[in-house]
């Protein structure tokens, strides 16, 4: 029997305190007491940042479980909870009480150490090199996991030496022209779905609708575009990978999927498991496609492990690097690296090892063969199903991108996001962030600024200067740059010493925005959030400030412009030289470039604004960042007053069949629904498809509205979730519009009730990121979730660990230039603009709902803590929904009559009553 390691475990809930000696002997301590002990005796706990928050002591380190189950398992996920660690470990536990923590966390410990020494263990490969140097890196577990890994008795070869190379391939062809007949369509559902399971008429309906948009295009720019609404439990995804199926195979074409959340993604590509069986084939006909910021750049990988990082960071780049060798795609942001490692690491995350700031080198990176990021471009040019997001889809479609030809059959789930989606990519922003980043990526590094920068001259300097011009284009682009804000710009601005012209037009955006606040003190120094104003009437300062950076931002366009055309004639006319891996690099700096020169287009166009005509297609306005009060950028904002109009021209218009699809696309209004689509801008109207849920709402769920909380009451609303969540005994997702509010909510209630056992987890409150944090609730039946918007869009936890929603009050839009301008737009049209807000409250409702009934046999209730919500609104829930306005105490007991399953407590399907003109006003 192994020896007792010799370090005591903590444990630290919301409920209280625990230490377990090294002999399992446990007992609870106060704050002071743990704190005193982890600063001076390394200790055992799970999830650092999280127990040095509810210690008090946010610098707590100490010997990390999930870092060394990231070590042992690469690659894998665990729920980063006791209960969670203990099931990935397959060590069997009931039920895990707060006392009994530290003795299981002891146990994973000896669990996880005894794996080093097993000569089964499946990845040893590479463990003895990063153990060596997460040694020097002095990791807290380096003595305990080095002392169990024997010496290799051959060098084993390094990290970038084992990854595998990418292959070119021939282009794709075009694809066959070819019908796929609904009946075709059916049957393959059917292959899908199992000969002899439960028939789901809407969802045979749905593949049937769905194979129209496979059918050869007889007109340029005309797609087949249809517009599907099918609820909840319709069975929507395989409704549309069947025909997709179909015609990929007999096509030989490619159908790319689109969506809008990373939960939704990750999905999808489980569901097309069901496709194709074999991991194999799976790998050569799927492929999950996202922006490049998504994966590891080896490059930034190998500079972090040869010393750009140092203290914690190294610790991270480490075992990032024992998960580069074993993950399936190299994806950090919701692939299978777990979501919870990069934030044991605090500011030290994931960012810091992808390729955020666009200083890919392309083909002159010594890993270019083995890039995650060119791998996976590849995969996609290859598969039949590739599987994307909205962003990267209108990204690649309005750059063009080079090598990459345009889908011709286009799927968009969550389609009620597909304006959102076009609102933001459509977009122009000259803000200080922004500029920033462009000087940078120009000029490079400056001063003490340490990493991998690289400037223009740099990355180009050999390909681009084989004749004078495009040397004197590079230098002239690092001088125009100088221009753009610098290091230290915002300080600059808050103390009126700006410098360059684009930051005296910070300055004067800056001065506007707070003489025109309302709320402003004459110094501007409120404490508040964002601030803004439209861009109209500018003042004299603003309009002079503007010229200046106006003939900044030509200077800098002009030898952008120049170097593009110069690495264009490369590729025109080859020298010698130009090889294929030279070729390959071009091209990369050609599209990187080009994004630039669109940008600083997009820019002067804004600047042209100033002091000049509006344009009636767009909404310009002035803006100050700031969170809690604290200015974090400046700038100038332009959008698209309908951004579906370009969606249309870029995206849809060149495709040859669109499905747009989601569970709330319409809600009873198809007008709203092609305009937000884009199909309105179409000439061929769409073709509309409605499918009910099949739940029987008035049995299975209800909705309530409790009259009694008054607005603004913050102590009240505390009482009410805690209430609500010990009437639940859990199982509860709570949805605020403001982190204000959830954070004062969840500071008056987490204690209390996990005292009650009913632990419950925040996101904005909580170092994990939001997907952990669901996985978190979706593991444990008693736990509750608090959250904002990302909560109530994509998330699935069906079952048991989701049967009450509650919402603070009704999802109003938040004001704004732009809502402002689109609301009198809409009113203009249809003469009533409160239309326009209604359909997105009745939209935001009907998602909200959407999160507790998820599979047959799920059960819930909805409760809304506002009794001002208009009747109008309540359209937003489905048919059938039994919806009552109940005071406080009532909603308390038929939560907890339901939970407890009491007969008398069903839910009523007595029409809505109460009701009145009054109310609706």
């Amino acid at each position: 029997m192994a020896e007792p390691l010799p370090y005591p475990a903590l444990h630290a809930s919301h409920a209280g305190i625990w230490l377990a000696s090294p002999d399992g002997e446990t007992r609870t301590l106060g704050r002071g007491e743990a704190i005193r002990l982890v600063a001076d005796t390394p200790a055992i706990v799970l999830g650092a940042p999280i127990v040095g928050q509810r210690l008090g002591y946010p610098d707590l380190s100490g010997l990390d479980l999930l870092e060394l189950f990231a070590f042992v398992h690469p690659a894998r996920f665990a729920v980063p909870t006791p209960r969670g660690l203990a099931t990935a470990l397959q060590i069997g536990v009931a039920e895990v009480r707060d006392p009994d923590v530290p003795r299981l966390l002891l146990a994973c410990a000896g669990k996880l150490l005894a794996m080093l020494t097993d000569p089964d263990w499946p990845e040893r490969g590479g463990a003895w090199d990063v153990a060596q140097g997460l040694a020097r890196a002095r990791w807290p577990w380096s003595a305990e996991v080095s002392a169990r890994l024997p010496t290799p008795k051959a060098a084993e070869p390094g990290l970038f030496a084992r990854l595998p190379e990418w292959e070119e391939s021939a282009p794709r062809p075009q694809p066959r022209p070819i019908v796929i007949p609904p009946a075709a369509a059916a049957e393959r559902l059917a292959d899908l779905t199992g000969h002899g399971a439960e028939q789901r008429p809407g969802q045979r309906a749905m593949a049937e609708a769905v194979a129209d948009i496979f059918k050869p295009r007889a007109k340029g720019g005309s797609p087949a575009m249809l517009l599907a609404e099918a609820g909840t439990g319709i069975g929507k995804t395989l409704a549309y990978l069947a025909p997709a199926a179909e015609w990929s195979e007999a096509s030989g074409g490619a159908v790319h999927i689109s969506t809008y959340t990373k939960a939704l993604q990750r999905q999808l590509a489980r569901e097309t498991r069901r496709l194709y069986a074999s991991d194999k084939e799976h790998r050569a006909k799927v492929a999950v496609r996202k922006g490049r910021e998504n994966y590891l750049c080896l490059l930034n990988l190998e500079d972090a492990l040869q010393g750009g990082f140092s203290g914690r960071a190294a610790i991270f780049a480490r075992l990032a690097s024992r998960w580069a060798a074993y993950t399936r795609d190299g994806d950090m942001v919701g692939g299978d690296l777990p979501g919870w490692l990069p934030t044991l690491f605090r500011r030290a995350g994931a960012t810091a090892l992808t390729d955020r700031r666009g200083e890919c080198v392309y083909a002159g990176c010594p890993h270019w063969r083995r890039c995650f990021i060119e791998r996976s471009a590849r995969a996609a040019r290859e598969a039949d199903i590739v599987i994307a997001n909205h962003a990267l889809v209108m990204v690649n479609a309005a750059r063009g991108r080079e090598g990459e030809s345009p889908p011709t059959r286009i799927i968009f789930d969550e389609g009620h996001h597909v304006f959102d989606a076009a609102d933001s990519i459509f977009a122009a922003a000259l803000t200080g962030q922004e500029a920033i980043e462009l000087r940078r990526w120009v000029i490079g590094p400056e001063g003490k600024t340490k990493g991998r920068r690289r400037g223009l001259a740099a990355r180009l300097g050999d390909v681009a200067s084989y004749d004078d011009a495009g040397g004197e284009a590079i230098e002239a682009a690092r001088l125009a740059a100088l221009a753009l804000p610098g290091e230290g710009w915002l300080q600059r601005l808050t103390e009126g010493c700006p410098e360059g012209p684009v930051e005296h037009l910070l300055a004067a955006v800056r001065a506007l925005v707070y003489a025109r606040d309302a709320a402003s003190d004459s110094s501007g120094a409120d404490a508040g959030y964002g601030l803004e104003t439209e861009l109209a009437e500018p003042d004299g300062p603003l309009v002079a400030a503007a010229a200046e950076a106006a003939l900044a931002l030509d200077r800098l366009l002009r030898p952008l412009t120049l170097l593009g055309q110069r690495m264009e004639a490369l590729l025109d006319e080859p020298p010698d030289w130009l090889d294929g891996q030279a070729r390959a690099r071009v091209e990369g700096a050609l599209s990187s470039l080009g994004w630039r020169r669109d940008t600083v287009r997009a820019w002067m166009q804004l600047v042209a604004r100033i002091g000049g005509p509006a344009d009636p297609a767009f909404i310009d306005w002035l803006a100050v960042d700031r969170i809690d009060g604290r200015e974090v950028d400046i700038g100038l904002h332009r959008r698209w007053l309908d951004p579906s109009r370009p969606l249309a021209e870029t995206v849809l218009a060149p495709a040859h069949g669109v499905l747009v699809t989601s569970a709330t696309l319409a809600l009873g209004d198809w007008d709203r629904a092609d305009q937000r689509s884009g199909a309105l801008h179409l000439p061929q109207p769409p073709q509309h498809f409605l499918a009910e849920s099949p739940f029987d709402y008035a049995r299975s769920a209800e909705v309530l509205i409790v009259t009694d909380i008054k607005r603004g009451d913050m102590a009240a609303l505390a009482n009410a979730y805690a209430r609500l969540i010990s009437a639940s005994q859990g199982g509860t997702l709570g949805l605020f519009t403001a982190i204000r509010r959830l954070r004062a909510v969840h500071a008056r209630i987490a204690d209390h009730l996990a005292r009650s056992g009913l632990p419950i987890h925040a996101q904005h409150v909580d170092p994990i990121d939001t997907g952990t944090l669901v996985d978190i609730f979706r593991d444990d039946p008693r736990a509750s979730l608090l959250g904002t918007d990302a909560l109530r869009d994509g998330v699935d936890v069906p079952g048991d660990s989701l049967r009450l929603v509650v919402m603070e009050g009704v999802p109003w839009v938040k004001p704004s230039v732009l809502h402002a301008a689109r609301r009198m737009a809409h009113q203009a049209v249809t003469g009533r603009g409160t239309l326009y807000d209604d359909d997105l409250v009745r939209t935001r409702l009907a998602q909200a709902f959407g999160r507790l009934i998820r599979r047959a046999g799920d059960r819930g209730q909805f409760v809304l803590l506002s009794g001002a919500v208009p009747s109008r609104f309540l359209s937003a829930f489905p048919s059938g929904t039994p919806i009552h306005r109940v005071t406080l105490d009532d909603a308390i007991r038929r939560v907890a009559a339901s939970r407890a399953g009491d007969a008398s407590a069903a839910f009523s399907r007595q029409p809505l009553s109460g009701m009145s003109n009054q109310q609706d006003a």
